[in-house]
């Protein structure tokens, strides 16, 4: 950033505003020139002051601009500032003719008039008296957001939070965050726990105060909650906090237990030892386990064989069904209750489209869905039946913030008689709950899934919590089909999981190993391979076919300095091609883009073939899709997500990053033609047995593994489960009748001494 200068005029015109990230372009009257401003900056108005902190900068299109970095308002004070003001519409109802009334005859009192004195109003023409009391409400309300936005702006506070802030508490908002800063924390606003602390400190707030700690509590399960984690055990809870926010044990434990007394958290024993959940977790893991208790005790045709029916089907389509696919089948149809899993090429689709076969010939209205929009469409491809995401079928209602609201929930059920979910590895608690809120208890249920790829980016293990408990009928499919085993891919991926090492000098297949043991020699490599080789000798695209992954983030064969080489090679800049500067990346048109948060507000249409358009809202994490247009004047892009085109500005870019590269987490429910892998040094926990299982598992027609040998084979013996703090294996153990866990060590649970997180 250049040198910081500040300035200050009138707002002669408003050029774009963004309602929903508070981002302007105006035109401010400066030193008698006009002169562009941008930065975010509220719902400012013509006719406003406005002094505002930032520096100049010359964009290369439109010339000189002011970029806000802080701003301060207040209201017009001059009649012709004030009668600019309320012309421009800033009060409903009040346009230029009457503007000019109103300030004819109150002149320079207007304002004071509008907000406390609304009945002097009415003595003009055409102003009823529910009109002035209306244009008196509407000015309060303003008058409370610019306060607000003031307040804020004078600790440097970006206008987003303040946005945010109004949207959730409206004119409450300044009172809530003078008495308590820590409110802004709150998950939908998300100010940074350390920018919180600021505003406390210099309001003399202090670092024992109940609101700092109670906050620093709900701060800490949330970072956990994001590592995967429903809960904490309460000592492990306590000591990270304590090392958080640095204040006495004795002060946590005591707000803790009030919160848990309110029920703003909630304490769950495994056995004699307690575990603190967010409150949306413990309902969501609570119902599940109800739900599925409920379910498995309804009685389907459980005496009937099925065997004729089979027998008939695979007549019909000439298929042989092992054994074990014979048991799936007569249990998704005579239970109607199924988990379906298993490793690549042993027949889970086979199975699967068996059991779809039958139910419709049982006149069952099936449905069939799964986590993400690859998933969904690859099952269509595989199933021959329309596959949605479990957000578009359960149909995402329009709401702020990051929490999903569904219009399919117990008071609108789904009209279905049979559900499959595939890709259930992927399926978090809070999602499955919603799930189960949208269907009948008769509703049949068969979950699909590989329960040692992953767990689910968000909080949970809810695939292999139901397995582990017990709940449900299990059936694992582990005989490779013969056509499968032409593959290496498949046959590594199974040797993998088995713990056997792999034969990487093979190169005859689909598997190839390159050894590279410098990080120079190794993003060579990968950027010659995604820009030139692989698409000279197959014709493979470096935007469409193949998909670079890394177990890390950080580091020269992490993901941000590989996307960063990647786009420099695959998308560089070139005159005429906007781009837009974030923190970590530049994005442009042409790249290849990543959602890493769900995002329920997000509008986007959809082209459909009929010329007619579908329009929806949320995008999701790990949606990946192309930016088609960027406007760098109003920091906006156009992106298309596989279909759903979207317009992305202000704080909607912390939440995107070049895909190019991406995290093995971040790429689970997806397949890609080719797959390259990079895999070299690092932290030991990011380099196991089940994330390189994972990797391997994603590629479609070829695997390609960039790195070292050495770490490849340590991956393969590091035995060590992506662990995960749920309650949900012991809540369905209860409902079960199975009695309570005893809480050693369980195998879902993290080891003692540090499988948990805090990003201090």
């Amino acid at each position: 950033m250049g040198e910081l200068k500040t300035i200050k005029g009138e707002v002669d015109s408003i050029v774009f505003k963004n309602h929903d990230t508070g981002f302007c372009v105006l035109m401010m009257n400066y030193e008698n020139e006009l002169l562009t401003v941008v930065g975010e900056m509220g719902d400012v108005d013509e006719g406003e002051e406005l002094v505002c902190t930032g520096e100049f900068v010359v964009h290369r299109k439109f010339g000189e601009q002011f970029k806000v970095s802080v701003f301060e308002r207040s209201l017009p004070t001059t009649v012709d500032s004030i009668r600019r003001y309320l012309a421009s519409g800033a009060i409903k109802g009040i346009g230029p003719v009457l503007a000019k009334k109103l300030v004819k005859k109150f002149g320079e009192e207007t304002f004071q008039v509008i907000e406390s004195e609304p009945e002097k109003l009415c003595g003009i023409e055409g102003i009823t008296a529910e009109k002035a009391d209306s244009f008196s409400k509407q000015f309060k309300n303003t008058f409370a957001v610019r306060s607000l936005m003031t307040y804020l702006g004078r600790y440097e506070i970006a206008a987003s939070y303040g946005i945010r802030a109004w949207n959730r508490w409206g004119a409450q908002s300044e009172k809530m965050i003078v008495k308590n800063p820590y409110v802004l924390c709150t998950e939908g606003i998300d100010l940074p726990f350390s920018q919180a602390d600021e505003l406390a400190e210099k309001n003399e707030i202090p670092p024992d105060s109940r609101f700092r700690i109670k906050a620093g509590i709900v701060y800490v399960l949330r970072q956990n909650a994001d590592a995967g984690h429903t809960c904490l055990p309460k000592e492990t809870l306590t000591e990270l906090t304590r090392r958080f926010l640095e204040v006495d044990e004795s002060l946590i434990l005591q707000v803790m237990t009030e919160e848990i007394e309110e029920e703003n958290l909630c304490c769950y024993y495994k056995g004699k030892r307690p575990f603190i959940m967010l409150a949306e977790y413990f309902r969501a893991e609570d119902y599940i386990s109800r739900r599925l208790s409920i379910m498995s005790g309804i009685s389907y045709d459980n005496k009937i064989d099925f065997s004729e029916v089979i027998d008939l089907e695979e007549e019909n389509n000439g298929i042989k069904y092992e054994t074990i696919q014979r048991q799936a089948i007569n249990l998704a149809l005579s239970k109607g209750f199924l988990v379906l899993t298993g490793g690549p090429g042993t027949g889970k689709t086979t199975t699967l489209n068996a059991i779809i076969s039958l139910y419709a010939q049982q006149g069952l209205n099936v449905m069939i869905c799964a986590p993400t929009g690859r998933a969904a469409k690859r099952l269509t491809d595989l199933t021959g039946v329309e596959a949605k995401t479990i957000h578009r079928l359960l149909e995402v209602k329009f709401r702020s913030g990051e929490t999903a609201s569904f219009v399919h929930n117990e008071n609108d059920l789904l009209d279905c008689d049979a559900l499959i979910i595939d890709e259930m590895s992927m399926v978090d608690s809070v999602l499955f709950e919603a799930v189960l809120r949208a269907i009948s208890v008769t509703c049949k249920l068969v979950l699909v899934g590989d329960s040692d790829q992953l767990p689910s980016v968000g909080a949970g293990n809810v695939l292999r919590d139901i397995i582990d408990s017990g709940a449900m009928p299990v059936v694992t499919l582990k005989e490779i089909f013969r056509q499968a085993q032409e593959s290496d891919i498949v046959m590594n991926a199974h040797k993998i999981v088995n713990g056997e090492h792999i034969d990487l000098s093979k190169r005859d297949k689909d598997f190839f190993f390159f050894q590279r043991l410098d990080f120079e020699g190794l993003q060579d490599l990968i950027v010659d391979l995604s820009k030139n080789r692989l698409k000279k000798a197959y014709g493979f695209s470096p935007f469409e076919d193949i998909q670079v992954l890394s177990p890390t983030r950080k580091g020269p064969a992490g993901v941000v300095e590989l996307n960063k080489r990647l786009q420099r090679e695959l998308n560089p800049p070139a005159a005429g091609k906007s781009e837009i500067k974030t923190p970590v990346y530049t994005f442009r048109k042409g790249d290849k883009v990543m959602q890493t948060k769900n995002d329920y507000e997000i509008l986007w249409k959809k082209q459909l073939d009929d010329d007619k358009t579908e329009s929806g809202a949320g995008i999701f994490n790990g949606d990946i899709g192309v930016i088609l247009a960027v406007n760098k004047v109003l920091r906006t892009a156009t992106i298309d997500f596989e279909g759903r085109v979207c317009i992305y500005s202000g704080t909607m870019f912390d939440n995107l990053e070049l895909a190019y590269a991406v995290t093995v987490h971040k790429s689970q429910g997806s397949e890609f033609n080719v797959v390259i892998l990079a895999v070299f040094g690092g932290f030991d926990k990011l380099y196991y047995r089940n994330l390189l299982y994972t990797a391997v598992t994603r590629a479609r027609k070829m695997l390609i593994i960039v790195g070292s040998q050495k770490r490849v084979n340590f991956m393969i013996d590091n035995d060590r489960r992506t662990l995960r703090y749920t309650a949900l294996k012991n809540m369905l153990t209860e409902n079960s009748g199975g009695g309570e866990l005893f809480d050693g060590q369980e195998e879902n649970d993290a080891p003692e001494g540090g499988e948990y997180y805090m990003d201090e």
